[in-house]
């Protein structure tokens, strides 16, 4: 990651919040106030990093638990969104922020394909970050232009294999859920698409609405308003039950391609060497939002649920994230994809 990179979005969170102190946790050189003293926290604001752009699956998830966590704190907490790089660049920040408790990290799966993803990454998601807790697993679907000929997902996979050269993957960007659901279709099926990627899922969607692209693997949080409001069409979810707001919408068992499951976690992490008693008190908090009947309500509504209580902790966090990095390495090594 190249310093003046840093800076700019450095300067870009500064700008959007107004608390010069955030500058200096994004630095390394000091953070908010509060000055991590466990038995006070938090006597600060609480910054939540989000790697993704604003009104993205990520920062959706990210503002139903920040009110209810806050509360529980006893605090306010800000959620500010500094993407690039697949969510490298805030993630980056974060892990070089001071260890206080007051630059907390929301991200996705993507921390867990980000080591096989980029040479040169500048952390190392099991080192430098003290996990906090699970949020929740979010379906994916596969979605494509309204008037796109395949009527169905084997149809779609017969379609793409005889057109290989033609038909347009789209995507939010490299290491982006969506690129890797749409990796994990191409390892799957055997064939090598078009890829289209986009600034952010939003862009990435917005064309597939208009036509301008073919198809893209995308979280519920994100396409079940444009599936309900039948702006796309959708061929399957991607987990082993069908999702609840979806209920029409088969499995990709059910639908011939059984190997294509996944679903994109979420988690908070804060830099490593954050107080124990701190990373225990924002586990606290998160447990407490995920069990708000709010938070559940509007999940729901966008396909997707709480994890349960022992998910949401330091220990099963960590060990997921443990897992899914080798679970990833090996399908990102078979796709040949790197990023410089």
């Amino acid at each position: 990651m190249r310093t003046t990179s840093r800076y700019r979005a450095t300067a870009r969170m500064i700008a959007a919040i107004g608390v010069v102190s955030l500058a200096a946790a994004c630095s390394g050189n000091g953070g908010a106030t509060g000055g991590g003293d466990a038995a006070s926290y938090p006597d600060d604001n609480i910054t939540i990093v989000v790697p993704f752009s604003a009104g993205g699956p990520t920062d959706t998830v990210t503002r139903m638990i920040a009110e209810p966590m806050a509360a529980k704190l006893g605090g306010k907490i800000v959620v500010q969104n500094v993407e690039g790089a697949g969510g490298t660049v805030g993630a980056g920040d974060v892990a070089r922020a001071k260890p206080d408790g007051y630059t907390v990290l929301m991200h996705h799966i993507g921390m867990s394909t980000a080591p096989a993803l980029y040479k040169s990454l500048g952390y190392k998601p099991l080192e430098d970050f003290e996990t906090v807790g699970l949020v929740t697993e979010v379906p994916m679907t596969i979605v494509a232009r309204k008037d796109f000929a395949p009527a169905t997902l084997q149809d779609l996979v017969t379609h793409v294999k005889a057109n290989a050269s033609k038909v347009t993957l789209a995507n939010a960007g490299i290491g982006a859920a969506s690129h890797l659901c749409g990796l994990l279709f191409q390892t799957t099926t055997g064939v090598k698409l078009q890829e289209v990627p986009y600034q952010g899922t939003g862009p990435a969607l917005t064309d597939l609405v208009g036509g301008q692209v073919d198809f893209m693997c995308d979280q519920t949080t994100n396409t079940s308003g444009q599936i309900a409001a039948g702006k796309v069409k959708a061929y399957a979810v991607t987990t082993p039950e069908r999702v609840k707001s979806l209920p029409d919408l088969p499995t990709t068992a059910e639908a011939g391609l059984p190997q294509l499951k996944v679903s994109v976690w979420h988690g908070l992490y804060v830099p490593a060497d954050t107080p124990p008693e701190i990373v225990q008190k924002l586990s606290e908090a998160l447990k407490v939002a995920l069990a708000d009947q709010g938070v559940i309500d509007q999940m729901a509504k966008l396909g997707t649920a709480p994890v349960p209580a022992q998910d949401a902790t330091p220990e099963a966090h960590r060990a997921k994230l443990d897992e899914q990095l080798g679970t990833w390495a090996k399908i990102i090594a078979d796709s040949g994809v790197k990023v410089s």
